[in-house]
């Protein structure tokens, strides 16, 4: 594995940093079909490198093997045909969206015959700096790209040679269509002190994004000189509502839990009407327990089905990214609302009911990023969205929030036309 001797680390950031700096100033002007043109490339080369890409993560899988990983986090890492096809066709997709670079967001005349209008700019430099999951490097590469921004990347310690794999598809895309490879770069060290320093570079780096657990996010936002446009951890609610189809309520409860139990939009908590509890949970748990998922449930749940084990206070703040769900009865819509908003991460919560009114009052009131009815809670994914990939799902409130793709990453900045207009005194 690369490293970098740390006497060397403040030196190699530096100039990592000087030339994101440089390359941002080339793609802010670079034309939407040649930033395209290094993106189908990479999706080219993507399809015919799997090998390589995968005899990386061979070697990111024995180690974290080794390291005692969880199941949940070995499925975050891995790699196979369909997964290093999939970031090919994120790449495809987010070439195909529209060029938000230097579109107009709105424009109007003042009375003095001012013309203003006001256009996305590139945010600059963007900082990634991510755990485990390796195609954050195809997608937060590509989407900077896509909006003009260079990217530096940091990747967790067990995706290092999967990530340096997929580095060296997306600058060999950008040489191809005349771009600096600096435009998308990767820390070369599992050192931490590398993300230390990334947090300081505010002459270089416009904006950091962090991706991962809540230590990380913790540490970024205690620590950063730079703004932060924050990926919380997703704490993740279905509630089912006494009006609630069961059908639905069974098939959209398993999937938001049981697809990938180790994604941000992974359901952690489930709650239930208790007038319907009876009727709807037994078939909840069957599926869920036959599965392989833990349950954890108040002492409601656990009077109606003994196999659940006892929650505690920890369970309805822990997002488990693994197959444990805990699980929660409620008098009303009023208290299932009050409890998301108490315990969530704000990130995507689910209504599953049949009653319009119920799930108007969902969406207004659940202060979350995303609020969905009658979904599954796994549909919070930027490409889901139609954004061809995501750098994640900001839970903050300045900025972006939801899913983070291209038009997210830009600014604006206003352009005013006159023809010799002076302010009077």
């Amino acid at each position: 594995m690369a490293t970098v001797l740390q006497s060397d680390l403040q030196t190699v950031m530096t100039r990592i940093g000087q030339d994101a700096r440089a390359a941002a100033g080339s793609l802010a002007l670079a034309p939407a079909a040649q930033k395209n043109e290094a993106l189908l490339a990479g999706a080219a080369i993507f399809r015919r490198a799997v090998d390589s890409i995968l005899e990386a993560n061979a070697k990111d899988m024995a180690a974290a093997t080794q390291r005692g990983l969880t199941g949940a986090m070995l499925d975050r890492l891995a790699l196979d045909a369909n997964r290093v096809d999939a970031m090919a066709r994120g790449l495809e997709a987010i070439a195909d969206q529209p060029d938000p670079v230097g579109s107009e967001i709105a424009r109007w005349q003042r009375p003095n015959g001012l013309d203003i209008a006001r256009i996305r700019v590139p945010l600059g430099v963007i900082g990634i700096i991510y755990e485990s999951r390796p195609n954050v490097t195809a997608d937060a590469g590509a989407l900077c790209l896509k909006a003009g921004n260079a990217a530096i990347l940091r990747c967790g310690s067990e995706s290092f040679h999967s990530s340096h794999a997929i580095l060296d598809v997306l600058q060999t895309g950008l040489s191809e269509a005349g771009l600096p490879n600096a435009a998308i770069q990767l820390v070369p060290t599992i050192d931490r002190a590398a993300v230390g320093m990334m947090l300081t570079m505010a002459d270089s780096i416009d904006v950091i994004v962090p991706r991962g657990g809540r230590s990380l996010i913790e540490r970024v936002q205690q620590e950063s000189r730079v703004p932060v446009l924050a990926h919380l951890d997703g704490l993740c609610h279905v509630y089912v509502d006494k009006a609630a189809d069961h059908s639905k309520a069974r098939e959209i409860t398993f999937n938001a839990k049981m697809r990938r139990t180790g994604i941000c939009g992974a359901a952690e908590t489930l709650i239930v009407d208790r007038s319907i509890a009876a009727s709807v949970l037994p078939g909840l748990v069957d599926d869920l327990i036959e599965a392989g998922c833990e349950l954890r449930g108040d002492e409601d749940v656990q009077a109606l089905d003994s196999r659940v084990m006892a929650a505690t206070d920890t369970d309805w703040t822990t997002e488990y990214l693994d197959a444990i769900l805990s699980i929660k009865l409620v008098d009303s819509l009023d208290a299932a609302i009050d409890h998301i908003n108490m315990y969530g991460s704000h990130h995507t919560d689910s209504i599953i009911t049949d009653d319009d009114v119920a799930a108007e009052r969902f969406l207004a009131e659940v202060d979350s990023a995303i609020v969905m009815h009658n979904a599954s809670t796994q549909f919070a994914d930027g490409g889901e969205f139609g954004m061809g990939a995501e750098i994640g799902i900001s839970t903050g409130r300045l900025h972006a929030r939801g899913p983070v793709g291209a038009e997210q990453l830009t600014s604006f900045k206003y352009l005013v036309r006159g023809r010799g207009q002076i302010r009077p005194a």
